[in-house]
């Protein structure tokens, strides 16, 4: 069967991550979005997205074809339900289609000539950019279970100290000294050739995915995620890092997402509590306008590419876009649009050419290429996110 994932009614809700990606390839708990569905069906996937993301993500469509809602991640009763949907038959819950089974081009579909199946179980669903990570703990669990089902753990040094051992996983090539490890609240797992330098104090649950690095004296409460070569220090607690980004130093991030290629400098440090206990709002590129994430706990959402220098400070609940530069004193608004350079004292347009210079070196750095899908469809962003930018 030929299986699609498709971005559902959510994508605007989870700006700035998907200007530059599907629904689909968000990360949370240990895999991202496609990499649960693809190893829980055993075949690969294409995506309905955008059409300025679609070179860079394509679709397939065969004759046959089961369409999912990436909003929705995987388990086995969804899986198996899916796998047995038939032509015309789509899987619900409330108003929100989670799957079809169509032979027809995806624009024509009229579902009330389909035969609708409840699904009545419980699901895990990504709705907010807050839910990447706060819902991270039952994602990471699921993640862990899923990839470490009747397979053995790779042997870790015995320099370290590890609570709970039978909650950690490494896989082969994983590298762990002189650290303690605490998985008595969650699950700990290290992907292929991963590091965790000396000197670390890290509790579950955590996630530190292929070739991602753990700096000398990190301190890393649960749930968070340390995406594919990313490098990471300082205090992080329920925090998910999609992957090449960098927070190096000391410096505190907490109930925050960082896209890919963002780069933290030494010494920055996020809010996640405002000093009333108030609840939190957050900017929502759909209305337009801050909007209630009914948590007390937010801090920081930043897009892809983006930058801060050294002693950066940031609001509880601040949203940063695509491709920002942010390096003076003080504290930058609560939300800083893609494409933006400067901080507290005010912000001018940080131009795509000296923004794709900047890609290049750093990507270059983990040996990939910035292609020309990847400028085009920043500079698409750059386009969408002008209106914003009335400094």
């Amino acid at each position: 069967m030929n299986y699609i994932l498709f971005d559902g009614t959510v994508r605007e809700n989870l700006l700035p991550f998907t200007f530059t990606r599907p629904v689909a390839d968000i990360r949370i708990g240990i895999l991202t979005i496609r990499e649960k569905w693809e190893k829980y069906l055993g075949t690969t996937t294409t995506t309905i997205t955008e059409d300025y993301l679609s070179e860079k993500f394509p679709m397939v469509e065969m004759e046959e074809n089961v369409l999912i809602n990436s909003s929705f991640l995987p388990n086995y009763k969804l899986v198996e339900l899916i796998s047995e949907l038939k032509a015309n038959e789509a899987i619900f819950q409330g108003e929100e289609v989670i799957a079809f089974h169509t032979k027809e081009t995806q624009e024509e579909i009229d579902f009330s000539t389909y035969r609708q199946i409840e699904f009545e179980d419980d699901v895990l669903r990504i709705v907010n950019t807050w839910d990447i990570f706060s819902k991270n703990a039952e994602a990471l669990q699921a993640d862990f279970d899923f990839l470490t089902e009747d397979r053995e753990s790779a042997s870790i040094s015995e320099t370290n100290t590890l609570i709970h051992p039978e909650n950690i996983f490494a896989e082969e090539g994983a590298i762990v000294e002189h650290s303690i490890l605490n998985a008595s609240e969650g699950p700990i797992y290290l992907g292929k050739d991963s590091q965790i330098w000396e000197g670390n104090l890290i509790r579950g649950a955590f996630a530190l995915c292929d070739n991602a690095v753990v700096k000398m004296g990190a301190k890393i409460y649960g749930a968070t995620t340390v995406g594919p070569y990313s490098k990471v220090c300082g205090e992080i607690s329920n925090s998910v890092i999609f992957g090449y980004s960098s927070k190096g130093h000391e410096g505190y991030l907490g109930n925050a997402v960082l896209g890919e290629w963002c780069n933290i400098g030494a010494d920055s440090n996020n809010s996640n509590l405002k000093n009333n206990y108030a609840k939190v709002r957050l900017w929502n590129y759909a209305s337009e306008s801050f909007e209630q994430t009914g948590l007390q706990f937010c801090g920081l959402m930043m897009g892809d590419h983006s930058k801060t220098a050294i002693n950066t400070m940031f609001n509880t609940g601040t949203v940063i876009g695509v491709n920002c530069n942010i390096y003076v004193p003080g504290f930058p608004r609560n939300f800083v649009p893609s494409f933006s350079w400067g901080g507290a004292s005010g912000f001018t347009t940080y131009s795509t050419s000296k923004a794709f210079d900047a890609a290049k070196v750093m990507m270059a750095r983990r040996n990939v290429e910035f292609g020309e899908d990847d400028a085009k469809i920043l500079e698409h962003v750059f386009e969408l996110t002008k209106k914003w930018r009335n400094y």
